[in-house]
């Protein structure tokens, strides 16, 4: 892409150079707070800042609010600019700007910004997510949790800039993103195919097993279904030497070290693998002394709380490690196959036990109980093995054709990033 002729410095640190037909100002100069109340229900269409998106609030996410609550709200109006302000200390991941499209009302926590002076909504709005986004806005928050006013915005350097300019730079960065935002749409839709596509191959392949045409009979068990006819219907407890998980060492996160031996918890573990990146970490006298929660290689590992429940996958390395009181040991027997248990803990018809012995035993998550209790279908050892590599290969192919997936999203993102912040700060020319 082009650049302008010639460049001057803004005098702004973080701005760097800007074209030297730019001027700056301050947000006192393009902004107006904008403080109108909702008193008397004049407006009842409840909006939210969600992913750095001003949208219509579902109503399904309005339980709990009673209409005399929306009264403290306030009045928004297609064009204005909403900011979250609070808690830059702890959250410094969100997106904290929107640019609103429609009229309603909003929590009186955010900063409304009204836009004047002939300047451009949209541009500005691309001018602040960029501020965003490089984080620059966490250098004007102040307060013990880092907070932002209106005074920080009237402070804040300002690109200024002809509005024809300024409305050029929108609409191109407007076709733009909507161009990698339906790129991301669509690499976001092929990934939940090829999720689901692998859901249906590990349910097919321990259920049924790898020939379409075996004689089937029913399992006597709801949620299995028919079964091939020389399988057996076994409770996990039957072919398991160990179902348990281990504690917070004493002192918790004052125990954790450098170097370690890992403390596997329910983050660490993923349905596509153990994740060492941010695992805690303990002295070997503490997992010495945990000695009942270390785990083995072959050892499937089940998280049993939270919003992770029913993640799971196996220990296929001799590393030592241990686990907290959120993951569950599962240590199969000569019965089974560890990669076949871990397909069917993963499968539809793990998933559905897991979550129905979760309701039914409370909020709390599974206990060891209800998960000796589960019941799986089983072929022997030998076709358990076939299975087994069967799927751990195919499995493995739609694993990295997600991943690349992934990581093509990640660059548009990063590119539809990059281009925002060239364009607005006057690094390219359009």
């Amino acid at each position: 892409m082009r650049r302008y002729e010639s460049y001057k410095d803004s005098g702004v640190e973080w701005l760097g150079k800007i074209p030297s037909q730019w001027e700056l100002t301050i947000g006192m100069n393009v902004f107006r707070e904008n403080k109108r109340d909702n008193k008397g229900m004049k407006e009842k269409t409840v909006l939210s800042l969600s992913y750095g998106q001003i949208i219509i609030k579902p109503e399904e996410k309005l339980v709990g609010l009673v209409p005399e609550s929306f009264e403290t709200y306030q009045i928004v109006e297609p064009n204005d600019i909403i900011i979250r302000c609070t808690d830059l200390q702890n959250d410094q991941t969100s997106l904290r700007t929107g640019l609103a499209k429609d009229k309603g009302i909003i929590t009186s926590a955010y900063l409304n910004l009204k836009v004047i002076n002939n300047h451009s909504a949209k541009f500005l709005h691309y001018y602040l997510h960029t501020l965003d986004i490089t984080k620059v806005l966490y250098k004007f928050g102040s307060g013990l949790r880092q907070n932002l006013s209106f005074l920080d915005f009237k402070r804040l350097p300002i690109i200024d800039i002809p509005l024809s300019e300024q409305q050029k730079i929108a609409q191109f960065l407007d076709d733009k993103t909507a161009k990698i935002d339906q790129a991301v749409d669509l690499a976001e839709k092929q990934i939940a195919l090829l999720k689901e596509h692998k859901q249906i191959l590990i349910q097919n392949a321990v259920t049924r097993g790898l020939n379409p045409d075996v004689p089937l009979k029913d399992s006597g068990v709801e949620w299995i279904g028919q079964v091939p006819e020389h399988w057996s219907v076994k409770k996990i407890k039957h072919v398991t030497s160990k179902i348990g998980s281990g504690i917070t060492p004493l002192g918790g996160g004052s125990n954790y070290i450098d170097g370690g031996i890992p403390l596997l918890r329910s983050q660490n573990i993923h349905f596509d693998r153990i994740d060492l990146n941010d695992v805690a970490r303990i002295s070997e006298f503490t997992h010495n002394s945990m000695k009942n929660s270390k785990v083995r290689k072959g050892d499937v590992l089940l998280n049993i709380t939270g919003g992770s429940l029913g993640r799971c996958f196996y220990v296929d390395s001799n590393e030592e490690m241990n686990v907290n009181q959120h993951v569950c040991i599962i240590r199969p027997n000569k019965k089974i196959n560890t990669i076949f248990l871990n397909m069917l803990l993963a499968s539809e018809v793990g998933q559905k036990q897991i979550w129905f012995f979760q309701q039914g035993g409370g909020r709390e998550g599974l206990n060891f109980q209800a998960i000796k209790n589960f019941y799986l279908p089983l072929p022997d050892l030998k076709e358990q093995q076939k299975i087994a590599i069967y799927l751990d290969k195919q499995v493995a192919k739609i694993d990295q054709a997600i991943a690349l997936k992934t990581a093509h999203i990640e660059k548009l993102k990063e590119y539809k990033s990059v281009l925002i912040n060239d364009v607005v700060t006057g690094k390219v020319r359009v």
